[in-house]
């Protein structure tokens, strides 16, 4: 199809096309949005995307996304530092930020143990979560991961983990209030909430 298109009308539809969700008829569809979109509408969205790439760095102590390092969180002095909740996206992190109820630090992992999708412990930032209790102590961490076999695989390695390198923090999961197999991005903020206040100690 985007053979009989102009060149940069068919790299734009297929730039699109490759973002989660976002098949051939959307991605053409929002291409000619924007071709008849003000210029000013396309310009910003340039500049946004822009900004994705040159505007942010990783928190060099809990890897979320930011705009300096350390990031928001980590450099506020009001929060508990004795607490950790581990998570597997940056979403993740706004879901539970939503809720009100988590006031400690986080720790992001960029994914979840996948062997069908080739994903290991050494493809997620497990060792830099060992090294950094190691470095400050914490009372209690929180394993956030996903309520899936994924998710499972990954809290239960990562507490392995910690407690063969002499690790000694309580380690608790979220209660199951939220749905196996689901994503905690999606969660309403009750049923989150909910599971922030129910965690539950593991071992």
């Amino acid at each position: 199809m985007t053979a009989s298109l102009p060149g940069p009308v068919a790299r734009l539809i297929d730039e699109l096309g490759r973002l989660p969700g976002i098949g051939p008829k959307t991605a053409s569809r929002l291409a000619f949005y924007l071709l008849r979109a003000p210029n000013n509408q396309a310009s910003a969205l340039a500049d946004a995307l822009r900004a994705l790439s040159e505007g942010l760095v990783y928190c060099r102590q809990c890897f979320n996304i930011a705009e300096h390092d350390p990031c928001a969180i980590c450099a506020d002095a009001a929060r508990d530092h004795g607490t950790i909740c581990v998570v597997e996206e940056p979403l993740d992190v706004i879901a539970l930020e939503r809720t009100r109820e988590y006031r400690g630090l986080y720790h992001v992992l960029h994914g979840a143990i996948s062997p069908v999708d080739g994903i290991g412990p050494a493809d997620l930032r497990i060792d830099e979560l060992v090294a950094r209790l190691r470095r400050a102590p914490v009372r209690e961490l929180i394993l956030a991961t996903n309520p899936s076999l994924e998710g499972d695989a990954t809290a239960m390695y990562i507490e392995r983990a910690i407690r063969a390198s002499g690790g000694e923090p309580r380690i608790t999961r979220l209660a199951r209030g939220l749905p196996v197999g689901g994503d905690i991005e999606y969660a309403d903020q009750v049923t989150l909430a909910r599971a922030v206040k129910g965690r539950s100690e593991l071992g």
